[in-house]
């Protein structure tokens, strides 16, 4: 019989927080179950994995990171919409380690299509790129590109690994501008002739 007070819901925004406090790695079944006092086994009538709970926090942190973006793209367009969609990522990544972490796990074909945050997170991304007149395959290979670059960036600057004395915030607003004039450059893909 379910723990009166758990939830699915409650599990997994302990998870996530835990993930901030301790790391991704260290959420576990045990240490959650440690942190509301019960043992392993009443988890699993509440998730059926350690996969499936961090799955969840996947989606959880997807949905609140793209809730970010959003709220700060809008009404922006070009480089002032490129500014506040790497702004919004990059404080969500450095604000909440774990929670960013959870956000890079692969996740099953299936599950992304049917996860409205997942959705809403294509959307905010490929609309900021319609924007510099790209369409497929270029906004898939430019959505590669500007995920790999706002990733690497932060986890480096959250690993402390940018030691120059180069203001930190003065070359994320230089690799910004960089990124915008990229986009407005961007190499195009030929379409074959008569298409």
């Amino acid at each position: 019989m379910p723990r009166a007070g758990l939830t699915p819901d409650r599990l997994v925004a302990a998870a996530a927080d835990l993930a901030d406090e301790a790391g991704f790695e260290h959420v576990t079944l045990s240490a959650l179950a440690r942190r509301f006092g019960v043992k392993d086994a009443s988890l699993y009538s509440h998730v059926r994995s350690l996969r499936d709970l961090r799955t969840r926090m996947a989606l959880l942190a997807g949905g609140e990171m793209i809730d970010r973006i959003a709220a700060a793209v809008a009404g922006r367009t070009g480089r002032d919409a490129l500014a506040a969609f790497a702004g919004a990522y990059r404080a969500y990544a450095l604000e909440h380690p774990g929670r960013y972490a959870a956000t890079q796990l692969p996740l099953d074909e299936a599950l992304v299509g049917d996860s409205p945050a997942l959705r809403r997170t294509a959307e905010v991304t490929y609309g900021m790129l319609r924007a510099y007149g790209l369409e497929e395959p270029d906004l898939t290979d430019a959505v590669r590109l500007l995920r790999s670059a706002f990733h690497g960036y932060c986890a480096l600057e959250s690993s402390g690994a940018f030691g120059a004395p180069r203001d930190v915030q003065a070359s994320w607003d230089k690799s910004v501008d960089a990124l915008h004039v990229l986009l407005l450059n961007w190499p195009r893909e030929e379409r074959p002739s008569g298409a």
